[in-house]
């Protein structure tokens, strides 16, 4: 157990600093969450009753997409340095690797969210209208959601990481999985925005619990047969 807690860390760490060090992917991946947001406040144009209502999903989208971007980022680096292999005979189980991968691309992505959410709802009229929002509530609806991204995302960059046409292949895959995390963050980020904390909101947020456990359990344990 201990061994498996320091193969997590140690491969988090890791990624962290590359990030940090480099700054690419982080980079990267915020102009295109950003872009993402840009264009479609662009397509529905400067009416604030059409911006309003389509802010959660605007945000969570760019969001869901970006995901893709950098868990596969995180495999294609050691891919590119011919490091995979060497990782996969690190000692601990293989699930050890898998879940120090996403803790390293979850941290990136709750940097991102901590951008994203408050600028997509400032660009959509949401916030600063003098409208108190709860954002401890929404700060919560976007560590559960970057969870479930991430961990999808993460385990399919892990089968499409060999493919010649993964960053095509790695979106399309993961999005069948992606989609309960996208409509209960959506559905819980604009009954916050809209009329704050009830029922509903803590119905949506268990939801995503529920997924994220159930999602890190099951991809964790089918780790080791996509790596081989």
């Amino acid at each position: 157990m201990n061994e498996g807690w320091q193969t997590i860390l140690t491969i988090a760490r890791k990624d962290a600093r590359l990030a940090g060090r480099t700054r690419d992917t982080l980079l990267a991946t915020a102009f295109y969450a950003a872009l993402v947001l840009l264009v479609l406040g662009l397509a529905l144009g400067p009416d604030d009753a059409r911006l309003q209502p389509a802010a959660a999903g605007a945000v969570w989208a760019s969001l869901a997409l970006s995901s893709a971007i950098a868990a596969g980022r995180a495999f294609a680096q050691e891919q590119e340095a011919a490091s995979l292999e060497q990782l996969t005979l690190y000692p601990g189980p293989h699930g050890a690797l898998y879940l120090g991968k996403w803790l390293g691309s979850w941290l990136q992505l709750l940097l991102l969210a901590a951008l994203i959410v408050p600028l997509g709802l400032l660009l959509f009229g949401v916030a600063g209208g003098g409208q108190a929002l709860p954002w401890p509530a929404l700060g919560l609806v976007a560590v559960l959601g970057v969870t479930g991204l991430s961990a999808s995302s993460t385990f399919y960059a892990a089968i499409t990481v060999n493919l010649r046409a993964r960053e095509a292949l790695l979106p399309a895959l993961a999005f069948p999985l992606l989609v309960p995390v996208v409509l209960a963050t959506v559905k819980a980020t604009s009954l916050l925005t809209l009329g704050g904390w009830s029922a509903e909101v803590g119905g949506w947020l268990g939801f995503l619990a529920a997924y994220d456990v159930g999602t890190l359990i099951v991809c964790t344990l089918l780790f080791p047969f996509a790596v081989e």
